[in-house]
């Protein structure tokens, strides 16, 4: 039985239910307390071990009833049910009914039952990952029981041509289509607990993984799911208050002086602690045509992530440079984001104009706690792209990082006047996914611990 936890830990893990090996180990022991017999009883011990949250709850609630669910037959049917789910957890072989049709024909629903398990086990049915894989893995369940042998019989009672050989591969017909509509509803029901969760994160992983200028209408809401939870992953991260531990160097003035009373004994040892500097991030995003979509994922990343990054101020333009903060605190993000690129987005690009505006109005948002960061292509309609200006931007902050969307191989090409801005960046970096994003947020925050 210790068998079925671990596999039901499983299903939680693909479904984003955090366990770790010691709350597994305390599920064993409270079900080997309170056994299997009370299913509610089951269902609350399992869950003020396994779920965490409210989130995880829902998500174990669900998993629970479709993991432990048991045909409603009659009550000696549900309890043989549960047993051959024992049996079958510890099983290496096939185990296959020696005749299929009789097994079938007996109407017993536990024996039944006890083969559909015993085969699914054989089958592995619980790797399933896939919907598209449902169909071969009732197949395969059907084999395990019997069903080659059960195609050989009806073709016999085809072959005979006869009044009685059509009946009874009528018979046979619907006995195998009987079998195969139990076997895809076991092989479902696997999937309901241990796939699902994986194509989600497979699926995720994908547009994780798609370049942002290919992304269509259709996976925007996909993308929102997925952009919060980074946002999530990334706000525990760099939320985490760090333990203070006597380590470090050593700080000997305070610790002589600290133990003055003792004859300078050093009882009571300081070590001098490096303070955590507070987050601070002003983002300059260029929301032109080539860009804007870009700059719509970082904005959305960077201010579902507020509560830990609280000094957060955005600016965007093309041609004048405008501060968007009252748009994304006051709007939902993509009313904001309208309203953003309706105000900021139509003039002619000008780098030149923007470094402008954000010395005239905004400079003293950038100080040595400050990382500015820059969202943009570069590309400035061979204007005068004020390097000055950004130059003193970079000498202010504590780092300047830009995100290009280009690949390096257009840097300097045409209009682009990238490769002058980069020797006053800490880093300047591609950025063409959300993971790529993902990376830059995390190495902004991580300069911070």
């Amino acid at each position: 039985m210790d068998r079925q936890i671990t596999s039901f830990i499983r299903a939680l893990r693909s479904s984003d239910v955090r366990v770790s090996t010691g709350e597994a180990l305390d599920a064993v022991r409270a079900v080997a307390m309170v056994g299997y017999a009370d299913r509610a009883l089951l269902k609350d011990t399992l869950g003020c071990v396994l779920a965490k949250s409210p989130d995880e709850k829902v998500t174990f609630d669900e998993l629970f009833d479709v993991y432990f669910s048991r045909k409603d037959t009659t009550t000696e049917s549900a309890g043989a049910s549960e047993q051959s789910q024992e049996e079958s957890s510890g099983a290496t072989a096939k185990n296959t009914p020696q005749n299929l049709v009789e097994l079938m024909e007996s109407g017993d629903e536990t024996a039944i039952a006890t083969a559909i398990e015993k085969a699914a086990s054989a089958a592995e049915v619980d790797d399933i990952r896939f919907s598209t894989q449902v169909a071969y893995y009732a197949q395969q369940m059907v084999k395990q029981m019997g069903g080659e042998s059960l195609q050989a019989r009806l073709l016999d009672a085809l072959s005979q041509h006869t009044d009685e050989g059509e009946a009874e591969a009528e018979r046979l017909i619907e006995m195998r289509r009987d079998l195969t509509m139990r076997a895809r509803e076991r092989t479902q029901r696997a999937f309901d607990v241990f796939g699902k969760g994986e194509t989600r994160q497979f699926r995720e992983d994908y547009a994780a993984s798609k370049r942002l200028s290919a992304l269509d209408r259709s996976d925007m809401e996909r993308m929102k799911v997925l952009v919060a939870k980074i946002a999530k992953r990334l706000a525990v991260k760099h939320s985490r208050r760090r333990k203070k531990k006597s380590r470090g160097q050593l700080d000997v003035r305070r610790t002589m002086r600290a133990n003055a009373g003792m004859d300078g004994v050093p009882f009571n040892v300081i070590w001098r602690q490096k303070k955590r500097e507070r987050p601070k991030i002003v983002v300059v995003c260029d929301v032109s045509g080539s860009v804007a979509q870009y700059v719509r994922f970082l904005l959305l990343l960077l201010w579902s992530m507020k509560d830990v990054v609280p000094d957060l101020h955005a600016f965007a333009f093309s041609g004048r440079l405008y501060d968007v903060d009252e748009y994304l605190e006051d709007k939902p993000f993509e009313e904001a984001m309208a309203e953003i690129m309706r105000v900021a987005g139509l003039g002619s690009t000008s780098y030149g104009q923007a470094w402008s505006d954000l010395k005239v109005d905004h400079e003293q948002l950038i100080d040595r706690r400050t990382t500015l960061m820059v969202m943009g292509d570069g590309r400035s309609n061979y204007g005068d792209p004020r390097t000055d200006l950004f130059r003193d931007f970079a000498s202010r902050a504590k780092r300047t990082i830009w995100l290009n969307p280009e690949g390096p191989g257009l840097w300097g090409t045409g209009d682009s006047e990238i490769l002058r801005y980069r020797p006053y960046c800490n880093q300047m970096s591609h950025v063409a996914t959300l993971k790529d994003l993902e990376r830059a947020v995390d190495d902004v925050l991580s300069a911070y611990n």
